[in-house]
């Protein structure tokens, strides 16, 4: 029966403490439970966006490297793109290439 301090290893399936950072068991790194820490992607995609953005620098960064050659090719779109995709991180919609939310929090 699993505790508050305990969780599943995700690869063999074996109860562990919750901040193990490999399974005892099989060896396996384990992710770190939420909150432990912070995630500062938000801000450096922010600011790579707000200096570099024209180039698309920010595209490469959170792996999107295709729209990021094609941002560099035409300058952001003249800003326009590179202006776009800053409201969208500041609004928190931004996604990285593995589908994942960049907010800030």
């Amino acid at each position: 029966m699993k505790s508050e301090n305990e969780k599943y290893c995700t690869e063999c399936g074996s109860l562990i403490n919750i901040r193990a950072e490999i399974c005892p068991r099989c060896g396996v790194r384990q992710l770190p439970p939420p909150g432990l820490i912070k995630d500062n992607r938000w801000l450096t995609c922010l600011l790579l966006c707000w200096f570099l953005g024209v180039f698309g620098v920010h595209r490469f960064y959170t792996g999107h490297t295709a729209i990021g050659v094609a941002q560099l090719l035409t300058l952001g779109g003249c800003g326009i793109w590179m202006l776009v995709d800053f409201i969208i991180i500041i609004m928190g919609n931004f996604k990285d290439a593995d589908g994942n939310v960049i907010h800030n929090g």
